[in-house]
């Protein structure tokens, strides 16, 4: 017997990681509705020339927006 292994303790787990385990088991297709609703909100393809022309419409704000202007 090694000295390793006769101090060797069990891997720790939290209580969190623990229970996503748990979940993951009861619901397998858990991390599939995941991806399905990631790609729902959030990979999309983004449109380069409207985004180019929306930053070049912006108008620059002023440091202070109620100042109002001298004349």
């Amino acid at each position: 017997m090694s000295i390793v292994n006769f101090f060797r303790r069990p891997d720790y787990q939290s209580e969190v990681t623990q229970f996503i385990e748990q979940m993951k088991t009861a619901r397998p297709d858990l991390e599939a509705q995941q991806r399905a609703g990631r790609a729902l909100l959030w990979d999309k393809n983004v449109d380069r020339g409207a985004w180019r022309e929306y930053r070049e419409a912006q108008v620059p704000q002023k440091p202070y927006v109620y100042q109002t202007d001298a004349k």
